[in-house]
This record gives C-alpha cells, sequence and structure tokens, in this order.
C-alpha cells in the first residue's frame, strides 16, 4: 500500500512551515524553525514535505487561503531540498521514490512558483544521489519538455524544462560522464535543440540556456554537435522572445572562448547583430549581454583583431549605452549631501583580507593593489529565489551602483577596445566627446567623462595632445553642481594621473599635476559620501602611479588624510585605510618625519582604538598599520607595544573561538581574516624595530608568541600558515636568539608543510605560496642555527628534491627552495655530499636566472662546500657548474663575499687538477665565460 500522511502530524507540520516564513511573531518563527530541523531526523519528514509541496488544494482542506497554501508549499520545497542536502551517508538508505513521483507531479502545478521550487528539490536530488540514481528522470523531464506524447499542457513542459535546465546548471560535469558506456549528455544534446524549436518561447529559452551551460566544458557531445547548435542559433536569431535572444547572445559569447574559429567567419553579421540588440531599448538585460560579447572578444587575442573593420559601428553603440538610463537619472539627479548622515548597515561591504605576495629570497615585502576597477564582481541568487532563469544576478547589492549593469559593462568593453586597437577607438570616440563634454544635460556630460576615462589606458597616445586643454576642464568639473559629475571625473582625473605626474617640467607639474591632486584631495571631502569615495579611490590609484614622486607633497596630503580620519562615517573608511598604506607604500621611510608622524598617527590610532576586536574593519586598519610600520621603521616604536599587543589578543581569541567551533557545529567559524592580518601585522612590526626592541614585544607577549605561531602553522587555512611562515622567516631574520630555543618544535611543523602531497587539490595555487613562504623561512632558519639544523638535514633535503623535481611547482617556489637547500649546505655540507649527484643539475638550473642577492650567495657557498665533498657527483652538470662560476665572476663587484669567491676558486683549481683534459673541456664554454673563468680564478 503506498505511503499516506498521517492528518495530525500534516497540520502540525504545515503550521510549523507557515510560521517559519512569517515575520509577524518572531518567537513562533524561531519556536517553527528549531521543530523543523529537529524533524530533519525522521526517514519521515521527506515524504511529509514532498506531500506538502504536491497537494495544495488537499491544504486547503487544512484552512488555508491561497497566498498562505503557495507560502507553505515554497516553505516545504526549501525545507525539502535542504534536507536532502544535509543527509550523509544515511542518503543511500533512504526510499525516495515516493517523493520522486510527488516532485515530479509538482512540475505541472498551475503556479509557477512551485513548478520552479520542484525543480530545484528534483536538482538537488540528483546532485546528491547521482544519476543512476534516478536512472528514469532525465527521458522523463526530455519527453515532458518536448511534448513527445502531444498531450502535455504548457505549464507542465516549463516546469520540466525548469527543471531539466537546473540539473544542467548544477551537474554539469556528471551529465558528461560515462555510465555502461553511454554519456547522457550525448542523448541530452541533441534532445534540446530539438525543444529549441518548441512553440512555447520559455520552453526554448530553458533549452538554450541549458545547452549554454555545457558549451564553456567543451565536452565531445558539444564538439560533435557544435555546427547543429550554430545552425540552431542562426535560426533563433530572430526569434520574438527577449528570453531567447538573450541566451542566443549568451551562447556566442560562450562561443568566443571555447572555439573562436567557429565564431571568426561570421564576425560582420554578428556585430550588425550585437549592436541591434545592445540597442533594445525595452530589455536592459539583453542589452547587456549584447554588449558582454565585446568585452569577451575584446578579451580573445585571437579574435579580437577581426572587430578592427567595425570599430565605427561598435563604439559608437558603446558609448550610447554609457549614458544613464532614465531610471538612474531621476534617482541620482540632485544626489543628497549626505556626508553627516551616518552608514546604514547593508550600506558595509564586507571586508576581506587581501591576497599577498608570497615571500622570495630576495625580499619578504608584501604587495598591493590599487588600481580602480570598471567592473563590480557578480554575486549569484539562489535559484530558489529566481522566477526559473538560471544564472541570474540583481548584483545582490543594497548600492545600485555597485552592480554590474549595461553602462558598466559598455565602459569596460571600450576600455579593452581602446587597449587593442588605440587611437582607431579614439577616432571613432572623438566627434562624440566633442559633443558632449560640455552637453547642458549633466547625463550626456556624465558619459563622456566616463568615456575619457575608459579609453584612457588604451588610447594615451592619441589622447595626450589634447589634455592639457582636456585637464583644466576635468579639473573644472570637480565642482561640478552634480554629485554625480564629481564622482566620474575623480575616476577620470585618477586614469590620467600616471601622464600627469610623469611631466618633465616643473612648469607643466606645477600646471597640471599639482592641481589634479589638489582637486582630488579637496573632492575627498566633498558634502557626498559617494563622490568622497571615488576621490579616495582616485588618489590611491594616483599613488601608485606617482609613487615617489609624492615626496615633496607629503605633508598637505598627511593633513588632508587626518581631516577625512575625522568626518568618514564607517564605509569611507575603508578606502581611507587603502589612500594611507598605499602613501606609506610608495614613499616610505619619507614618512618618518617626526611631524608627519605627529600628524598622522594620533588619528590612527584614536580610529584604532574605537575599533572593535571583532569588527570588519580591522581587516584593512590592520593591513594599513602593516605598510605605514615598515614605512616608519624604528620610529614605529612608541605605538608599537599597544598595537603588537591587540595582535597578540586577537589571534589568540581566534584561536579559542575556532577550538570552540570544532566542539560545537552550531557554532559560527571565525573568519580566518583576523590571525592573517594581525599575523602580517606582526611581521610588519617586527620588521620595522630595531632587534632589541622587537624582541622585547615577543619576550613579554603573553601567551607567548611562539606557542601561537606553532598553532598558526598548523591552521587548516592556506593563508593563515602563508602568513605564518613568512611570520616565521622574519622572526629567523631580525629575532633569531628569541626564536632558536623554539625550533626544537617549530622544525617538525615546518618540516611537514615543505611535502608536496599534503597540499589540497582544489586550493593548488595558495598551497603552493604555503610552500614557497615553508621554503623561504627555512632558509632563513638554516643559515643562522648552522649545525644545529643536522637533525633535520636528511628529512629536509628529501622534501625540497620534491619540489625542485617536480615539474608542476612554480617558478619562484623552486627558486625558494634550492636557496634553501643552498643554505642548508653552508654548515651541513657532509650531509648533503652523498646525494649531491640527484639535485646538482636541478639546484644549477633553477638558481642560475635569480638576480644575484646575498641569499643566492649564502646558496652558492653552500653549494660549492657540498661540491668539495664529492666533485665526481658532479659528471653530468659539469659544464653547468663552470659557467656558473663565470656568472658569478660576473657579478662578483655587487656581492663582495670572500667565502664565496674563494669556494668557487677552491673547486674550480680542483677540477683543473682532477680532469686529465682540461683545456678541451674548457672549450667546450662560450669565450666570455673562458675569459672571466681565466681572469678570475686563474684558470
Amino acid at each position: 500500500m503506498a505511503w499516506q500522511p498521517e492528518k495530525a502530524p500534516l497540520q502540525e507540520l504545515v503550521g510549523y512551515l507557515k510560521d517559519a516564513l512569517s515575520g509577524h511573531d518572531q518567537n513562533a518563527q524561531r519556536y517553527a524553525t528549531m521543530m523543523l530541523g529537529q524533524a530533519k531526523s525522521s526517514p519521515e519528514t521527506a515524504n511529509y514535505l514532498a506531500y506538502t509541496l504536491s497537494n495544495g488544494p488537499l491544504l486547503q482542506e487544512l484552512g488555508l487561503n491561497m497566498s498562505d497554501n503557495i507560502l507553505v508549499r515554497s516553505a516545504a520545497a526549501i525545507n525539502l531540498k535542504n534536507a536532502i542536502k544535509a543527509y550523509g551517508k544515511a542518503y543511500a538508505e533512504l526510499d525516495l521514490v515516493y517523493v520522486h513521483s510527488l516532485v515530479l507531479s509538482a512540475l505541472q502545478d498551475s503556479t509557477p512558483q512551485i513548478r520552479n521550487f520542484a525543480g530545484s528539490v528534483i536538482s538537488e536530488i540528483v546532485h546528491k544521489g547521482g544519476i543512476l540514481a534516478w536512472p528514469e528522470l532525465l527521458p522523463e523531464l526530455l519527453a515532458l519538455a518536448g511534448n513527445d506524447r502531444g498531450n502535455v499542457s504548457s505549464e507542465t513542459q516549463e516546469g520540466a524544462m525548469s527543471a531539466l535546465a537546473k540539473i544542467c546548471e548544477d551537474n554539469k560535469q556528471s551529465l558528461d560522464q560515462d555510465y555502461n558506456g553511454q554519456r547522457p549528455l550525448a542523448i541530452i544534446i541533441p534532445k534540446l535543440l530539438d525543444i529549441t524549436s518548441s512553440p512555447n518561447a520559455k520552453v526554448r529559452a530553458f533549452a538554450l540556456a541549458s545547452i549554454n551551460a555545457f558549451i564553456p566544458q567543451t565536452s565531445s557531445a558539444v564538439s560533435i554537435s557544435l555546427d547543429a547548435i550554430l545552425e540552431r542559433l542562426f535560426h533563433l536569431a530572430n526569434d520574438p522572445s527577449d528570453s531567447v535572444r538573450r541566451n542566443v547572445c549568451r551562447s556566442f559569447t560562450h562561443l568566443v572562448d571555447v572555439r573562436p574559429d567557429k565564431v571568426r567567419p561570421h564576425m560582420s553579421g554578428l556585430v550588425d547583430y550585437f549592436v541591434l540588440q545592445q540597442r533594445n531599448t525595452d530589455d536592459p538585460d539583453l542589452a547587456l549581454d549584447a554588449a558582454e560579447f565585446w568585452l569577451c572578444v575584446g578579451e580573445n587575442q585571437r579574435l579580437c583583431p577581426s572587430l578592427g573593420p567595425f570599430l565605427d559601428k561598435i563604439v559608437p553603440v558603446l558609448l550610447e549605452s554609457m549614458v544613464y538610463e532614465e531610471e538612474d537619472i531621476l534617482r541620482l539627479e540632485g544626489d543628497a549631501d549626505d556626508a553627516d548622515q551616518e552608514d546604514r548597515a547593508e550600506d558595509l561591504k564586507p571586508q576581506f583580507a587581501t591576497t599577498k605576495t608570497p615571500r622570495t629570497a630576495a625580499n619578504g615585502h608584501i604587495g598591493t593593489n590599487g588600481e580602480v576597477a570598471l567592473s563590480s564582481q557578480q554575486s549569484q541568487i539562489d535559484d530558489d529565489l529566481s522566477d526559473g532563469e538560471i544564472e541570474e544576478s540583481d548584483g545582490g547589492s543594497a548600492n545600485l551602483e555597485d552592480r554590474w549593469n549595461l553602462r558598466k559593462c559598455s565602459a569596460a568593453a571600450l576600455d579593452v577596445l581602446a587597449s587593442n586597437f588605440h587611437g582607431a577607438v579614439f577616432d571613432v570616440t572623438l566627434p562624440y566627446l566633442t559633443e558632449n563634454l560640455r552637453h547642458q544635460d549633466w547625463p550626456n556630460r556624465e558619459a563622456a567623462v566616463l568615456a575619457i576615462g575608459a579609453v584612457a589606458d588604451g588610447c594615451m597616445d592619441a589622447v595626450t595632445p589634447h589634455l592639457p586643454d582636456l585637464v583644466p576642464y576635468l579639473l573644472s568639473l570637480l565642482n561640478d553642481r552634480e554629485p554625480v559629475i564629481r564622482l566620474i571625473t575623480c575616476w577620470a582625473l585618477g586614469r590620467y594621473s600616471a601622464w600627469a605626474s610623469h611631466l618633465e617640467e616643473p612648469s607643466d607639474r606645477q600646471r597640471y599635476f599639482e592641481p589634479m591632486m589638489e582637486g582630488i584631495l579637496n573632492r575627498m571631502l566633498d558634502r557626498n559620501k559617494r563622490v568622497q569615495e571615488a576621490a579616495a579611490s582616485a588618489f590611491a590609484n594616483l599613488e601608485e602611479k606617482a609613487t615617489k614622486r609624492l615626496t615633496p607633497y607629503c605633508g598637505p596630503i598627511i593633513r588632508q588624510f587626518v581631516e577625512c580620519f575625522g568626518k568618514y562615517k564607517d564605509r569611507n573608511m575603508f578606502i581611507l585605510y587603502d589612500c594611507v598604506q598605499t602613501l606609506a607604500e610608495h614613499v616610505g621611510p619619507a614618512l618618518a618625519q617626526q611631524d608627519l608622524i605627529d600628524t598622522l598617527m594620533p588619528a590612527m590610532i584614536q580610529r584604532w582604538s574605537k575599533v572593535s576586536d571583532r569588527s570588519q574593519e580591522i581587516f584593512p586598519l590592520l593591513e594599513c598599520l602593516s605598510y605605514v610600520a615598515t614605512a616608519l621603521g624604528d620610529a614605529f616604536a612608541p605605538f608599537a607595544v599597544g598595537v603588537f599587543t591587540r595582535c597578540i589578543r586577537i589571534i589568540h581569541q581566534s584561536l579559542e573561538e575556532y577550538v570552540m567551533c570544532l566542539n560545537n557545529e552550531a557554532l559560527d567559524k571565525p573568519s580566518k581574516d583576523f590571525l592573517v592580518t594581525s599575523l602580517d601585522l606582526l611581521s610588519a612590526i617586527i620588521q620595522a624595530l630595531q632587534p632589541r626592541k622587537s624582541g622585547e614585544l615577543v619576550q613579554n607577549s603573553q601567551p607567548r608568541f611562539f606557542d601561537l605561531l606553532l598553532f598558526c602553522m598548523e591552521d587548516p587555512s592556506n593563508d593563515v600558515r602563508q602568513s605564518s611562515y613568512a611570520l616565521l622567516g622574519d622572526c629567523a631574520v631580525n629575532i633569531f636568539p628569541h626564536l632558536q630555543p623554539f625550533l626544537p618544535v617549530l622544525i617538525p611543523v615546518l618540516i611537514r608543510q615543505l611535502d608536496l602531497d599534503n597540499m589540497q587539490d582544489q586550493d593548488i595555487e595558495n598551497g603552493f605560496s604555503v610552500i614557497n613562504n615553508a621554503c623561504w623561512s627555512c632558509g632563513e632558519i638554516a643559515i643562522r642555527e648552522k649545525t644545529g639544523m643536522g637533525p633535520y638535514v636528511e628529512q629536509i633535503y628529501q622534501y625540497l628534491l620534491g619540489i625542485i623535481s617536480n615539474p608542476e611547482v612554480p617558478t619562484s617556489v623552486n627558486e625558494n627552495a634550492v636557496i634553501a637547500l643552498g643554505r642548508l649546505g653552508v654548515d651541513c655540507s657532509q650531509t648533503l655530499a652523498p646525494h649531491l649527484g640527484e639535485f646538482a643539475k636541478p639546484f644549477l638550473q633553477i638558481i642560475g636566472p635569480v638576480e644575484y642577492t646575498d641569499e643566492k650567495a649564502h646558496a652558492f657557498v653552500g653549494f660549492n662546500r657540498i661540491v668539495e665533498r664529492n666533485p665526481q657527483a658532479m659528471e653530468d652538470c659539469l659544464i653547468d657548474y663552470f659557467k656558473a662560476s663565470a656568472a658569478y665572476a660576473r657579478h662578483s663587484n655587487s656581492i663582495p663575499d670572500a667565502d664565496l669567491a674563494g669556494s668557487f676558486q677552491r673547486n674550480l683549481i680542483g677540477y683543473k687538477n682532477l680532469i686529465p683534459n682540461f683545456e678541451p673541456f674548457l672549450q667546450q664554454l662560450p669565450e666570455r665565460d673562458i675569459e672571466k673563468l681565466r681572469g678570475s680564478f686563474n684558470l
């Protein structure tokens, strides 16, 4: 007998589902959510939820009105999907035959929302259980969507095709796997192509969207059907449905990436088509998809040249699309002076620690990027909240200006085309600029300024003759009554800051660069917060371009920054930190003047005192202070104790919270960025201060500094470990006496990090950055611990050999590995000498291109000592060794190292005495190497 629900539990479940999505009674909502969570443990819960989802008419018997009926059924779908997602190993033991039948029937529901939710549940079932767990599903969905029986309702076709689209999007890999000699995709693609002929526009759109899910995968099924896909695309190109044409645009954009050869022959017709679609004023989403085609082609080096003959068609439509739409104009016009208003919580963006540059044997500085981007990252909304479209986004931001849209895409495409075609793009753009830069309507002026900024990088040579007239006009726009004009002008001026800051004549710099700098600085205190933000971003960009040329102006710049610290609200404080740290990065020790310190640091410390340890604002603040500490050097000492102590507290608190989460899954895991930014600031302080002072900070740390570092070195996060090993190396360089007593517990952890087998495949790039820093710190420890490394040499050697022998390892990691290996050899050459034949050749190949530094010199001292103990092992790469010796001789003036010169001398003379026919051997070298060896080493 088929399973049937009991009335009482069903009524109870319906009540909980209703309360869980109702905001009227928060206590009832919390209780309902708790009870629904507990119900997941019952094996019958999935049946009850599926029954509730699929039996709308029966639920009316429980007294639900139409609105509550849809609400409860939607809640049932969401809970069913989440229950399926949450099932662990027990999922395989579930009997879901009943659930399968009911969610399939829900695809026939008259309510689109219920059909969409049913499709989401079906997709999750396939994703969780796999294709084979429901083998009849795909044939059934394809038959329903294609109306194979001839009597399937239009609503059911839409529901089935919507579900199929979700399955295709969520299960791309599994649908292209081999199952008993068959790949589901080989059957699905031809059937989807047939369904694109459906009389139902939604079905056609979903079918094409499903095909689009697989085009980027370059699977064999798509490759085989590619000509048929192209034929259908050309047929659907003039479809009356905007949704279908939107997916046609996406198809061609995907093809640009994977098969540009299929697109190139049709470029002339495609240009006309995409220009027409981008001018569709009724559907901005369609216009945006069309604009993204230009962006994609422009970034494809093989296909981009084919756009050259059509710039006079493409550029005008991009310029047209950069004007604000009427709705935006009404929203922006007369934008309020809101600088004194507090930010709303939804205005504050999540903050994350920036990606760091891995340490190198030459230096250990962390990089930053102050470039201003044209586009913003799109965030995907959950498909449970969509209307059935896949890969749709509303940008997910409370601030409309942060969303990716036609205007931004067009500007980005113009930027890319300018970078490829240079003056040819400016020639087409110039008439538009002439007509609109001084236009009486501000939206036209604003779009013209946006265009000026967009072509800056690519058309600089063509624009430069116009800049003496253009820059003063742009500076005048900084005082425009419309905030949006002031905003875009700040951004555009920032794009030309490289030109202004590199002017050779002092009079030219005084005429253009100084007013540009002053104008942007003044806008940082604009009456409008969005203008403040744009000005601060532009000034960070100017700092990147001007670099040390800003040194004479540090006084007024710092004073303006301090004014901003006093007036900015929370959101803009983040970009202000970027301005401060970028200045510190590029002018460096010039900030260490006492008057500048006395101006800047009280404002920073005041803000530092205001921000809580668990605020997301602490991330950019800690990063900013890292750069400031580095720039100030030992002058940072008066502020170091409080900052250092707080970093230790944040690290300790984060580690404690993480341990608590491991023991209680209900707790939220703390962000790893608390650890990363604190570790990085500790590194900066230890490098900045005199060793005696930084040593005292470490010595007085509570909890003990190196105990916390040990925990961080074993953290599961790559970012945390990357920063931890950078800090370990900095301690070796600057405060080795304080580090040395802890080496017996730290080195075994360091050794495990050198094992490539411990890297996770899903995050291999960051994994290599960790190993890079581990190699670097290993070398720094080895050169100071000397013979104390003896117990660890064999194990370290095996892992370093694994690194330099693996062709997948990035160059920088290999370089740090061979330098660590060479430095081990300085005092442990006897242990490494028997292995010389294994590593000599890759050592010489990898270290050769490395710039000559003290670290490379140390490595060669160690390598030479190993060679001296086992000279016969060099037989396979002796010529390479002599070349390396000659290369050193050419750089010996810049690396005056007596130990290194002597070690080369001893080995070369030794080989001269060891090789019977030395002169013929020497003739295998280039003549300049022979001359250098004879002159430097008396050969």
